[in-house]
């Protein structure tokens, strides 16, 4: 059995693997990584990253410490620490593949816990929170910038069509793109960013973008498009224009469909990863999260509530 052990990315965090089922690609893990707590009486928190991603975001662990959490945060299967030579990078043929991780991890934390999510792992939390087996063990969703829907202009959408058919065909064949440089070198402080991250893990050129993955996607994606049935409270955020990767209308749209306890919060002029913004726009945001938490979670009321919040005030 595994047994907690340093973190080989972020010195005073811990890091715990578990195996699963091997799969198409052979041996498969996932890692949970902890920052270790005294006390947490604000209860625990359980973060997802999103697609070419793992979780680097110091800041918002201690944050979410200062503020009385137990913070806990996953690298999927595939993604970041969970990442082996004989895999296909971030690749799944359907994203309930990450729900044993999940299980997993609020088995491990065994308590409430405010499962967040950013990107994909919105999408993936979403679906969860309605669907996953320990769905009850969540007291709310805190969702930033989820991948609700590819950010496609109609004019190329033949071509996210032909993907998705080809991802049932040959799921590995691929699109070398991924996510554009441009994103990375926003964030990281070797060119405009003031974020230190691993580029061997979430690397500046982006692995690729394979269709058996656009299709796993697109089809989750129609699950939460139909409307989902989370009883749950859960705070939807989102930046504008300047999310260069989606498109914060697809979020606005989508997002009172989860559930009939929604709350969305814009927060203009942020990252497509919101708690990677300039300092001011995630303070804001931090701020509107603690407050949603403890006046939002608890209350009894079932009616959906919708708001925008300019800069995040």
């Amino acid at each position: 059995m595994s047994t907690w052990q340093p973190d080989r990315l972020l010195e005073g965090f811990e890091a715990l693997e578990q195996y699963f089922p091997d799969d198409y690609d052979g041996e498969v893990l996932a890692t949970l990584v902890r920052l270790p707590a005294q006390v947490a009486p604000r209860g625990a928190v359980l973060y997802v990253h999103g697609f070419v991603d793992y979780f680097f975001q110091r800041h918002m662990a201690e944050r979410f410490a200062a503020e009385g959490y137990a913070f806990y945060a996953l690298d999927c299967r595939k993604h970041g620490r969970s990442l082996r030579a004989h895999q296909h990078p971030c690749f799944c043929k359907d994203i309930r593949e990450y729900f044993a991780e999940i299980d997993w991890a609020l088995e491990v934390i065994g308590a409430p816990v405010l499962l967040a999510g950013h990107s994909t792992g919105g999408l993936v939390g979403s679906l969860y929170g309605h669907e996953g087996a320990r769905r009850r063990q969540l007291r709310a969703l805190w969702l930033t910038s989820p991948f609700f829907e590819f950010n496609a202009p109609p004019e190329r959408r033949w071509q996210l069509a032909v993907a998705t058919w080809l991802g049932a065909v040959v799921p590995f064949a691929s699109d070398k793109r991924g996510i554009r440089p441009a994103y990375i070198e926003s964030l990281h402080r070797d060119w405009h960013g003031e974020w230190d991250f691993d580029l061997r893990l979430k690397p500046h050129k982006s692995f690729p973008l394979f269709f058996g993955w656009v299709r796993a996607i697109r089809k989750a994606q129609a699950r939460l498009q139909a409307g989902l049935s989370i009883d749950r409270p859960v705070l939807l955020m989102h930046s504008d224009e300047t999310d260069v990767n989606l498109d914060w209308r697809h979020m606005t749209r989508w997002g009172p469909g989860l559930g009939p306890r929604v709350t969305l919060a814009g927060f203009p002029g942020g990252f497509h990863d919101l708690v990677l913004s300039r300092r001011e726009i995630r303070d804001a945001l931090f701020r509107r999260l603690f407050e949603w938490d403890m006046t939002n979670v608890d209350s009894r009321t079932q009616s959906k509530t919708t708001s925008r919040i300019a800069g995040g005030a």
